[in-house]
């Protein structure tokens, strides 16, 4: 009997996450509409603007360094977090093998 009820439970859990996702998918915009959120005005204001709000010539830099800086600064936290990851297991493996 509490299997049954289990099972049940966890079939109406899987419906609702589909018909959740369903929802969800129905809600997006069109593809390839240009009034979509991802042809808004931030690539506009970061191209007319970049120069007078950062004072820097160089577009990329203006908005990886000054729009985008924490961002940037987290990306580069994670990535050298993953790199030292790597380092540690490659060196543990080596001691390992090699019996210390």
């Amino acid at each position: 009997m509490r299997i049954k009820i289990r099972n049940l439970l966890i079939l109406i859990l899987a419906v609702m996450a589909v018909y959740g996702i369903i929802l969800t998918v129905a809600e997006l915009p069109p593809y390839g509409m240009p009034d979509n959120p991802v042809h808004n005005e931030v690539s506009e204001r970061y191209i007319n603007n970049a120069l007078e709000d950062t004072g820097v010539l160089n577009m990329v830099t203006s908005i990886v360094l000054d729009y985008r800086a924490y961002d940037t600064m987290f990306e580069t936290i994670v990535l050298f977090t993953a790199a030292l990851a790597v380092v540690i297991t490659i060196k543990t493996s080596k001691r390992k093998e090699n019996g210390k």
